[in-house]
């Protein structure tokens, strides 16, 4: 995402002005804008034309400013689209009149917030870092099903669903299958190819059930061999084949975990959060009094200054309740006040997702804290016996 202005006020008012350049900035444009935001951009808007002749229409490029009601952001097509009031004077769009705003890529926009906040600030700063990129691929596959993915530092995105047909080898004999079996495999090979940036990637995965990944692999490299296909060849170190349970994209949270996809991706964002995630469910088991998580429990924790690491999902500062909002976003600020990390969670990541099954927010304390629910319960006694 190119900064191309920013003007905030000391007490939190202003705008910023951005550009987007790919698919995963709109999804950082997404997180950035909420309800009751402006947001100033250029649209197609089809206008009469009137002569003392005629009435012509034709569709002319607008620049709009509208009050945010609704935002939809569209993961398979990176399309964000938001709808809302117009509410500056245009000679096209009446003041009030509904409108929706769907933005572009290299088309800049502005948003004007009431407020922005310590954590909108924190995802401003990440989405403006020229450094962010997708550093793993990841080829998640079965016999006839193939998932090839990129792993960003916010995000993970199928790029390219292969599916073909397998007969078993007991139908038409093994010549069939093994035909079948080639086609898949060359039009996985494809894929890769169409995909993935070398130059970038700092790990591919490959990942299947059985043998799959080993004759994926062999493929992949005895063609690049006998095609000359160096953008392989010279890559293959980044090449780590591991173990799922499946083809389908949920496996890679099996995936992510295993030892030595990790060590490749030891340099990663998403390996620390799946790290940081893991070491939550470890401290469940062993240590349950260290291991909070929805908002009364991991709130109670914030209040005794007891969170060591506060895992939240991103979807939580997405409410439309502002109160709920502003909640989150001060537990978050508490916890870094008292010397905690904040590990903020993408809900497209699959580390995201799972966390969203803990009610979206959990933490690691520093010291136990006996279960509230008991707590309550013997209060709860206490009063009875009195």
């Amino acid at each position: 995402m190119k900064l191309i202005k920013k003007y905030i006020e000391k007490d939190g008012t202003g705008d910023v002005t951005l550009c987007p350049e790919d698919s995963e900035d709109l999804w950082h444009a997404y997180n950035l804008i909420s309800e009751g935001d402006l947001i100033r951009a250029t649209s197609i808007r089809k206008v009469q034309r009137e002569s003392t002749t005629s009435t012509e229409s034709e569709r002319v490029r607008i620049t709009l400013t509208i009050s945010v009601e609704t935002i939809h952001f569209d993961t398979a097509s990176s399309i964000l689209r938001l709808n809302g009031k117009n509410s500056a004077e245009n000679k096209f769009v009446k003041m009030g009149a509904y409108h929706s705003l769907e933005l572009e890529l290299n088309k800049n926009f502005t948003i004007t917030k009431p407020f922005w906040d310590s954590v909108t600030l924190e995802r401003l700063e990440a989405a403006c870092d020229p450094a962010k990129s997708a550093d793993v691929g990841a080829v998640i596959l079965q016999e006839g099903l193939a998932n090839i993915c990129l792993i960003t530092n916010t995000m993970t995105i199928v790029r390219l669903r292969v599916e073909i047909p397998i007969p078993r080898k007991g139908k038409g004999g093994p010549e069939q299958h093994d035909k079948a079996m080639e086609r898949f495999y060359e039009a996985t090979l494809q894929g890769i190819l169409r995909h993935f940036h070398f130059d970038i990637l700092k790990c591919v995965i490959i990942a299947s059930p059985g043998f799959v990944k080993d004759q994926l692999s062999e493929y992949i490299f005895t063609e690049a061999l006998r095609r000359d296909l160096k953008v392989l060849t010279e890559n293959k170190p980044k090449f780590v084949l591991a173990h799922s349970s499946s083809g389908h994209k949920y496996s890679l949270k099996e995936v992510m975990t295993d030892p030595s996809v990790a060590a490749k991706l030891s340099d990663t964002k998403a390996a620390g959060e799946v790290k940081c995630l893991n070491d939550f469910y470890d401290m469940l088991k062993t240590d349950p009094d260290r291991a909070f998580y929805g908002l009364s429990h991991v709130s109670r924790a914030v209040e005794q200054q007891a969170v060591q690491v506060l895992l939240i999902s991103d979807n939580l500062f997405r409410s439309k309740d502002v109160q709920a909002r502003k909640k989150y976003i001060k537990i978050v600020e508490t916890v870094r006040e008292n010397g905690g990390d904040v590990k903020i969670f993408s809900s497209l990541h699959v580390s995201g997702e799972n966390l969203e099954q803990l009610s979206g927010i959990a933490a690691i304390l520093r010291f136990p804290i006996p279960d509230i629910d008991d707590e309550e319960e013997d209060a709860g006694n206490h009063n009875e016996a009195k």
